[in-house]
């Protein structure tokens, strides 16, 4: 595992549906990072992990806030994470509206794929941390294995309802990241040992 696919909202930071105006983060002030992200974040950089974030920002196209805002938006999240030990590689966002049919807004799979040909990644060999069923179906569709968290706006009672299952739940994005790293370790101590 060199990479994974991490959505924001609901995941890295508090999801805005329902507190703020328009539903989306609009402006810094309505960022606010989750509990044990930034240590999730710092884990990941400490073992090698690189961390690509995958989102849905249709409030762009909406008109309720400019691309340039949220380009500022994202900057500043990269900066806060930076100055805490963390890294995320880069941030790939769709700013459509689900009418606008396009092939990057999640659950489809455009915004995984052009990450996965730009850094290497093999699907089948990372992980989608995400909080909707659009994050779940756009992770196993690409073939990643997917890991729903329950820090955002849907949940466990919603998930089961749901048609596409996560291979994994979890509570926030550090436990997740916890069992993932432990899990990698596990793997990796057992191929050492088969190479003995």
């Amino acid at each position: 595992m060199k990479a994974i696919f991490i959505d924001r909202d609901g995941v890295i930071n508090k999801d805005p549906c329902g507190w703020t105006k328009y539903n989306y983060v609009i402006d810094w002030k309505d960022f606010h990072l989750l509990p044990g992200a930034l240590e999730a974040l710092r884990l990941l950089n400490k073992n090698d992990v690189k961390v690509i974030v995958v989102s849905n920002q249709a409030g762009v196209s909406k008109g309720y806030f400019s691309k340039e805002k949220l380009d500022e938006i994202n900057a500043k999240m990269l900066d806060v994470v930076n100055k805490n030990g963390g890294r995320i590689e880069e941030v790939f966002y769709c700013i459509h509206k689900d009418e606008d049919n396009c092939n990057c807004r999640k659950p489809k799979t455009g915004l995984l794929e052009t990450a996965a040909r730009k850094y290497n990644i093999k699907p089948k060999n990372s992980y989608f941390i995400g909080d909707s069923e659009a994050d779940v179906v756009a992770g196993n569709t690409i073939g990643c294995k997917t890991i729903f968290v329950l820090s955002g706006k849907t949940s466990f009672k919603d998930m089961k309802k749901w048609n596409t299952r996560p291979d994994y739940t979890f509570e926030n994005l550090l436990k997740a990241t916890q069992w993932l790293l432990n899990k990698e370790k596990l793997k990796f101590t057992r191929s050492l040992r088969q190479e003995r």
